[in-house]
């Protein structure tokens, strides 16, 4: 019964002393793609993660109400740091819901142009002039900061009607800042010391960005590679276990005062009387762990010289020789892109091409498959015969508008060529070769619906690829690829450009089965050097992954993203074609920053990825 009354009262005393605006509110998740959208555009870091910021302590005059309530002290905050950008998992600060999702795009802007100090010590002026170069960078967003602006001072001055002494005079201070207009200038030195930093005692500015220091950002991406690493998210785990907490570095015990003896009164011995208390164990199941994180101000982490990925993924060793599939020759090197240092590590990592064991059962495709074989075959086919059409000829059955406009703007210096304004059809041969490359990490043996697997389906996409393109004729080439840290990265050779499409290969295809983890920029390099080698003038290089670049070590995070982009990059600049097909939900929030917003398409449905892959090649070698 007194639990009973004790959660009622509770519902009711909070209900009571909360002052945000429900009925406005705006959620991250409705506005998340405008707000990275606008936080590119405006110049932000293509790397940096959009993620909902945790609560944290904050100051300023609460009601009676919230003091009775004990609420009011904790609010998530606006955080940039160099890997993510913390927004509120919602706003109800306004009673008018498009004030709500203006300061989403506000602080998207803001943190575009937010530089921060060396020290970190000048919160106010690295706000102030993130204000100003955000208004220049993006004019049209003046009218909405005014409001904004003139909506929180209205707050922030009913507010302070409370305030006395040493709390209204800092309060007034800032108020001062606020008002100024965004081309003021402000040097830092003129501003008072106690607005170089937030504090506790001033009441959250919602329309500036706290900057996390170097040390905490460090802190907080190694609490994220830990978490990582523990193994996959459950379907349970709801939005608010995915908050960016704040956390900062410290040294181990052992890295302080190392020729310092430790005390050692612990060790000391005594009596005592056995009391049986019910302890808990290690084993007892604890769920108030995300909990527990947001009760604390600042997560603490330090190195104990040891990996947790490490620890927990143990259990993906490699098979013994007899039960792996067969080497080909001693492998080779292969470099990795090292982001912190803007440089590339020769033979950092070592490749191994591998085969499948012949004597396997032979692979008998669908009929339903192979009636889709043929149709995307003959459409292929069709594609192939058609007549291309040829511009800037000086006769033809139709008018080039490009040359036209060129021929017209060289017309009146009459040292124009002769006038080549035609365009006609004919048939031509085309020059194109083409490797596919699948990602047979483990993640592929979850299930694509209730029939089956995501390796099924790619096993069936590059069976439809492989017939499609043998009908075409062109020279193609597929490999697989797996890892297990960067001395084990696993290509498998299912066909190469010189073997024709026959029952062996088929065999190959048919059987792929799940591998480890997933070094693609290492894979692409591979994949680069092999068209590299090859005459045609166009060569594509199509990549079937499943999710995001990923191994045991340090590959795991922000190293494995750069490294791939890297290895996008000089495909590019090696004349070749990339492009990716994904079937992973968040494909959106990292492919562009990889593949460029034209390099990539996703497959909503993973049972269409056959169809749609032979329709991308299609359209990519138009």
């Amino acid at each position: 019964m007194e639990e009973w009354i004790g959660e009622r009262w509770h519902r009711f005393i909070t209900g009571a002393a909360d002052r945000s605006c429900v009925a406005a509110v705006v959620e991250l998740g409705s506005v998340q793609q405008a707000v990275g959208l606008l936080y590119r555009a405006a110049g932000g870091g293509h790397a940096v993660r959009i993620v909902a910021a945790a609560d944290m302590r904050i100051g300023g005059p609460r009601t009676w109400l919230q003091r009775l309530a004990g609420s009011g002290t904790r609010a998530a905050l606006p955080r940039l740091d160099s890997e993510t950008l913390a927004l509120p998992p919602r706003i109800a600060l306004f009673s008018d819901a498009a004030l709500n999702r203006d300061l989403y795009l506000w602080l998207a802007a803001l943190a575009a142009a937010f530089v921060p100090s060396s020290d970190g010590q000048h919160w106010a002026a690295d706000n102030l002039a993130a204000c100003r170069l955000a208004l220049q960078r993006c004019p049209g967003l003046l009218p909405r900061w005014q409001r904004l602006r003139d909506a929180h001072l209205a707050q922030r001055r009913t507010d302070a009607a409370s305030l006395h002494g040493p709390a209204l005079a800092l309060e007034q201070a800032l108020q001062a800042l606020l008002t100024l207009e965004p081309d003021a200038n402000l040097a830092p030195a003129i501003l008072p010391t106690n607005l170089q930093q937030p504090g506790t005692q001033l009441a959250p500015v919602w329309l500036w960005l706290q900057a996390v220091p170097p040390t905490a950002s460090h802190g907080a991406s190694q609490a994220r590679q830990a978490r990582a690493g523990s193994g996959p998210q459950t379907p349970g785990e709801t939005v608010e276990d995915k908050k960016r907490r704040r956390a900062r570095q410290a040294k181990s015990s052992s890295q302080r005062a190392p020729m310092l003896l430790p005390s050692r009164t612990e060790s000391l011995q005594g009596w005592s009387e056995h009391v049986p208390l019910d302890r808990g164990s290690d084993e007892d199941p604890d769920d108030t762990q995300a909990q527990a994180a947001d009760d604390m101000e600042e997560l603490t982490l330090a190195r104990d010289g040891t990996a947790a990925a490490a620890r927990i993924k143990f259990d993906l060793d490699l098979p013994s020789a007899s039960a792996d599939d067969l080497p080909l020759g001693a492998g080779e090197s292969l470099p990795e892109w090292d982001w912190k240092r803007q440089c590339l590590l020769p033979d950092h990592c070592r490749v191994q091409h591998l085969v499948a064991r012949p004597g396997g059962a032979p692979f008998q495709p669908t009929p339903q498959l192979r009636q889709t074989a043929r149709r995307v075959r003959r459409r292929l086919e069709v594609l192939r015969a058609a007549p291309q059409w040829q511009r800037s000829c000086s006769e033809g059955e139709a008018l080039d508008l490009d040359a036209f406009v060129r021929h017209l703007s060289t017309a009146h210096t009459g040292t124009g060529p002769d006038p080549r304004v035609y365009a006609r059809r004919q048939r031509g041969e085309r020059s194109l070769a083409t490797l596919l490359l699948a990602d047979l990490s483990l993640s592929t043996d979850a299930y694509a619906n209730n029939e089956s697997r995501v390796i099924d389906v790619i096993r069936d996409a590059l069976y439809v690829f492989g017939e499609a393109l043998h009908g075409c004729g062109d020279p193609f080439a597929m490999l697989g690829f797996s890892s297990v840290r960067r001395n084990q990265v696993r290509i498998h050779q299912l066909k190469s450009f010189e073997e024709r499409w026959s029952a062996p290969v088929q065999d190959r295809v048919g059987a792929i089965k799940p591998g480890y983890y997933t070094r693609m920029g290492a894979a692409l390099r591979l994949a680069t050097r092999r068209l590299q080698e090859r005459p045609e003038r166009q060569r594509l290089l199509l990549l079937l992954t499943d999710g995001k670049p990923n191994d045991l070590d340090i590959y795991e995070g922000r190293w494995g993203v750069e490294d791939t982009r890297e290895a996008v990059r000089e495909a590019r600049r090696a004349g070749l074609q990339p492009f990716c097909l994904s079937i992973d939900d968040q494909a959106e929030h990292y492919l562009p920053h990889l593949f460029g917003h034209q390099g990539w398409a996703r497959v909503a449905r993973p049972t269409e990825l056959p169809l749609r892959l032979a329709s991308l090649y299609g359209r990519l070698t138009r």
